[in-house]
């Protein structure tokens, strides 16, 4: 029998516990996500994740370490050679990626993919280079409506991104534009992990906003992730937010889009509802796409209090044979330079109403363990990489 009927696994994206062992090859030395916010806000208040243990992991201000923390808490290391979304993700799931997705930060996209994504599509294209997209569009938007220009820009992560009005340019267009885009970078020159449809809406500068209707035309993962496992022995995989997309479809049995981390963590706390056998497998992205990129600790601290307080609804609705684990994929740290992802350790926090807690795990020097624990307590295929902590939860 399964130890675990439901296992809940949350990536609170970006929420990094501290430069990694490689800091150095990545430039992050010095990077400490949590902990840096804290001190940046002065204390940040979370007494339902303190009291599963996270003050016991890393120094935060205002986070003390409990006596007796709930759950079983310890750190994670990636073993992969990136620091983005896809990277982390997939490595949780079970695979080691050995090579970096292709990023176009510092030189925006060759004019030859340009041209021919022009020519392809339609449309004429504008922007071309690294942004933020809520800057990019006061800065093009007007111009888009126009002209039917398709804003084309990218960031720190390995992505393309369209932006495009939904009113004038069309949503349909615009996601049969994204697909255009995402043939023409699946070339090994190009390859990007992600095309990004990113809707707006608004008159005009100033008054502009991004909708809910974003879609990711992510990269197939290029090995069976734990979440083949269960899918393939007929277990639930449920996905909130954007975790469809970062494994553009694999091994998910049902999904659930989020128009905000709040609104995910609602959801999930709404899908506890229901009686289903397997994974439930959340991410919360605006810590790291509103507040990490864009370096504003206080936007961040808030969204953690925020989803403290969610967590604090969440935790009475666990049964005895239902296992949370609260993590990262990598971190973006809000104080840092510039305005990418840091390389940092992750926490790795484990609760279930069964188990005593106030136990220290061993770190974990690769994400895969996760899902490595993952197949073994549903006793499926085991992914090939990673080692299984489930003996070692108390």
């Amino acid at each position: 029998m399964n130890r675990f009927n439901r296992i809940i696994v949350i990536v609170l994206d970006s929420v990094g516990v501290g430069e990694a062992h490689d800091a150095k090859a990545f430039g992050d030395v010095g990077s400490d996500t949590l902990g840096n916010i804290s001190r940046a806000v002065g204390a940040l208040k979370m007494p339902f994740t303190q009291t599963l243990g996270l003050g016991n992991i890393h120094e935060i201000e205002g986070v003390s370490p409990a006596i007796k923390p709930k759950g079983n808490y310890g750190r994670m290391q990636e073993a992969s050679v990136g620091k983005d979304t896809m990277t982390g993700h997939w490595e949780m799931m079970g695979l080691n990626i050995k090579e970096q997705f292709i990023t176009f930060t510092d030189t925006g996209f060759p004019q030859e993919l340009i041209d021919e994504l022009s020519l392809r599509t339609g449309h004429p294209i504008i922007g071309n280079k690294s942004a933020s997209g809520t800057e990019i569009l006061d800065e093009l938007g007007e111009q888009h409506m126009e002209t039917s220009a398709m804003i084309v820009y990218t960031s720190a992560d390995s992505v393309l991104q369209i932006a495009a009005h939904e009113e004038t340019f069309g949503l349909e267009e615009l996601y049969r534009c994204c697909e255009i885009a995402r043939e023409l970078t699946m070339r090994p020159e190009w390859k990007v992990g992600r095309v990004i449809a990113r809707p707006f809406i608004g008159p005009g500068k100033g008054e502009f906003q991004r909708t809910a209707n974003r879609h990711d035309y992510a990269l197939k993962p290029y090995g069976k992730t734990a979440l083949d496992f269960l899918k393939e022995q007929k277990y639930d995989v449920i996905s909130v937010g954007k975790i469809v997309d970062i494994f553009d479809g694999e091994g998910i049995t049902e999904s659930h889009k989020s128009q905000s981390s709040d609104h995910g963590m609602k959801q999930t706390i709404e899908l506890m509802e229901k009686e289903f056998n397997g994974l439930m497998f959340v991410n919360l992205v605006d810590f790291d796409a509103k507040w990490g990129h864009r370096r504003n600790p206080q936007g961040y601290a808030a969204e953690l209090e925020l989803f403290d307080q969610n967590l604090g609804e969440l935790l009475p609705l666990l049964k005895e044979d239902d296992l949370l684990v609260l993590t990262a994929d990598h971190g973006n740290d809000p104080t840092f330079k510039g305005t990418d992802h840091t390389r940092e350790e992750v926490p790795l926090i484990v609760y279930s109403p069964s188990l005593h807690g106030d136990n220290e795990l061993v770190k974990r020097l690769t994400f895969a363990d996760l899902g490595a624990t993952i197949t073994d307590n549903f006793q499926t295929t085991m992914t090939s990489y990673g080692t299984s902590f489930l003996d070692e939860l108390e």
